[in-house]
């Protein structure tokens, strides 16, 4: 009979212990703590500690999410005010870049757009912008986040040194399926797990529709 057996067989018979209770009390284990020797009843006892002290740490670690959370909303809810107060349509891009690294604290932020009605064509927003730059920005299903690996929107930033981290998202009508992209919102930092690749980008996608949203309006009728 092996360990499995015997385990079999105590499931199979849970009143075993009942008929033979003087068992348990003799029954000795190792402390997962030291070398001691301790009882069963001992044993399970810091065998629920553990798991309570498991719980409390998942817990507190699910509360701090709810709290980073709450903060992300707010700084999304304060930079969408700032894009519904700009009523200059010439200063819409900068007022969604300025807002990135004022209220998210972004070390860098730019937007370009291409295919944008004659009276923004000169813009700086609208300039600069390859064939290149285009294909990639339509290639984009979701936000990139990860390493800077020489894009060339990154340029755009005007960064002293290249960003080590960046977020790259492709801006398209957020109410159209397949939209076409007419745009691109660059972010980067210094930092390098600031954009990672294993982040979460559920606000990203957010800040991506609300400035798609909001630049639709510059854009030339199709």
């Amino acid at each position: 009979m092996n360990d499995r057996d015997i385990a079999e067989y105590l499931i199979a018979h849970p009143d075993f212990f009942e008929r033979h209770a003087e068992l348990l009390s003799g029954v000795r284990l190792t402390s997962p703590h030291g070398q001691r020797a301790v009882s069963l009843q001992e044993r399970q006892i810091e065998m629920q500690r553990e798991k309570t002290k498991q719980m409390e740490r998942r817990l507190a670690e699910l509360l701090r999410y709810g709290h980073e959370n709450d903060d992300i909303s707010g700084k999304l809810h304060r930079w969408t005010l700032g894009l519904l107060g700009e009523r200059d349509p010439h200063a819409l891009p900068d007022a969604i870049a300025r807002g990135l690294r004022d209220v998210f604290d972004v070390p860098y932020a730019a937007v370009r757009l291409w295919n944008v009605a004659a009276p923004y064509a000169p813009a700086d927003f609208a300039r600069n912008v390859s064939e290149e730059v285009k294909i990639f920005a339509a290639s984009l299903a979701t936000p990139y986040c990860g390493a800077n690996t020489g894009f060339e929107a990154v340029t755009w930033l005007g960064a002293p040194s290249a960003p080590a981290s960046v977020a790259l998202l492709a801006l398209r009508d957020p109410n159209v399926a397949g939209a076409p992209v007419f745009g691109l919102l660059v972010m980067g930092s210094g930092d390098a797990r600031r954009f990672h690749d294993g982040m979460a980008t559920d606000f990203l996608s957010q800040i991506g529709e609300l400035a798609s949203a909001a630049l639709g309006k510059l854009r030339a009728d199709d």
